[in-house]
């Protein structure tokens, strides 16, 4: 098992945002975690990856706990994300972008990096080589030495991920991938996000509003109201359930 939620609770004060979660991720699993505005999807992601600290429950990546852990930690273990609102760094280049998340994994320490010993030099070579790999791949190459707030919406999105996948992740969690886009841009994410889970063999967590893109990308979905699981399944025993309709949309009145 990759990633092991087990019954994940996160109060506010007086307000249970997110109660008794549990999930289970393979290697290689494609899920969606959908839900109404305000169901806590955002709140589970800030849980995994050490932003909030649970009320109770934990996480576990790899048969290690790793709940409430720092989020460096979280990330150098293997959990890398995206955010609703793009958070790049955008004074920074493309490249710089990038190269922040690939220090996660160079092999010098401190003083390695401030007498810029050998070994710094080549790890310094070495990262920014995997950097420029990375954003070829991505189609970003021509523009590594732009700053990031020049691109295009749709490109910052495609660095976002582009800096999440330079850490090596074994979970990416993409939260709203699509948020934004226009049609061609939101058939083209999904087909980018297939080829990352082929060519990167890693699992994907992703939340997101647009229903004919998580029906059409995800193998099975989580279904959150009021911060509860109210179903799992496939996509096509989603689609007709009763619950998330009326979660959805309201009671519907015989």
């Amino acid at each position: 098992m990759l990633l092991e939620i087990k019954e994940l609770t996160k109060d506010f004060g007086g307000l249970r945002a997110v109660e008794n979660f549990s999930l289970n991720i393979k290697k290689n699993d494609l899920i969606g975690l959908i839900g109404p505005n305000g169901a806590g999807k955002t709140t589970i992601f800030n849980l995994l990856t050490g932003v909030y600290e649970p009320t109770s429950g934990y996480v576990k990546l790899l048969g290690e706990e790793i709940t409430a852990e720092k989020p460096y930690k979280i990330t150098a273990a293997g959990i890398a994300r995206t955010f609703q609102n793009i958070r790049l760094f955008k004074d920074m280049s493309v490249l710089q972008n990038v190269l922040v998340s690939k220090h996660f994994n160079v092999e010098y320490g401190m003083f390695g990096g401030i007498f810029k010993s050998k070994l710094y030099q080549k790890e310094e070579i070495r990262i920014k080589r995997e950097a420029e790999v990375l954003l070829d791949r991505f189609g970003l190459q021509d523009k590594m030495h732009l700053p990031a707030n020049s691109l295009p919406y749709g490109e910052q999105r495609r660095l976002e991920i582009v800096r999440a996948l330079a850490t090596n992740p074994a979970l990416l969690l993409l939260d709203e991938p699509a948020a934004g886009m226009n049609p061609q841009e939101t058939a083209e994410l999904m087909e980018l996000i297939r080829g990352i889970r082929k060519d990167f063999k890693i699992a994907i967590l992703l939340i997101e509003h647009d229903m004919k893109f998580v029906m059409g990308l995800c193998e099975r979905l989580v279904v959150l109201d009021y911060g509860k699981i109210i179903a799992k399944g496939k996509p096509e025993e989603i689609r007709n359930n009763k619950r998330v309709i009326e979660a959805y949309l309201g009671e519907v009145e015989e």
